[in-house]
């Protein structure tokens, strides 16, 4: 399975992106998780095949995640962005429980 991710960019506080992420193959379940130096990978959000969203607490009212299925293409559209949204967001698939990561995009917030 391999993941191809787009989207990201510098912006400043306020702003918005939309973060992308095709996919090779169908999976159960795509998503977004983010790192900054030093930190553990964390999750944004994820939405399965069904389309039913998962979302981190920072993400739940700021950010969106939809998918469609005919592309394999995950979609994230983040709002209201600030400086702690700073990091590399890596899309994520998961398939007959494994996990497959794409490269990272680089999500950059300045003040």
């Amino acid at each position: 399975v391999q993941l191809q991710a787009s989207g990201g960019g510098l912006v400043q506080t306020g702003g918005s992106l939309r973060l992308s992420c095709t996919v090779s193959e169908s999976t159960y379940s795509m998503g977004w998780y983010r790192q900054t130096q030093g930190k553990q990978r964390e999750l944004v959000a994820t939405v399965t095949v069904d389309g039913i969203p998962n979302y981190a607490d920072f993400a739940r009212d700021r950010f969106t995640i939809s998918s469609d299925n005919s592309k394999r293409t995950i979609y994230l559209q983040m709002n209201s962005l600030n400086v702690d949204d700073t990091a590399v967001y890596y899309c994520h698939a998961s398939k007959w429980g494994r996990q497959y990561w794409g490269q990272g995009t680089q999500v950059t917030v300045s003040s």
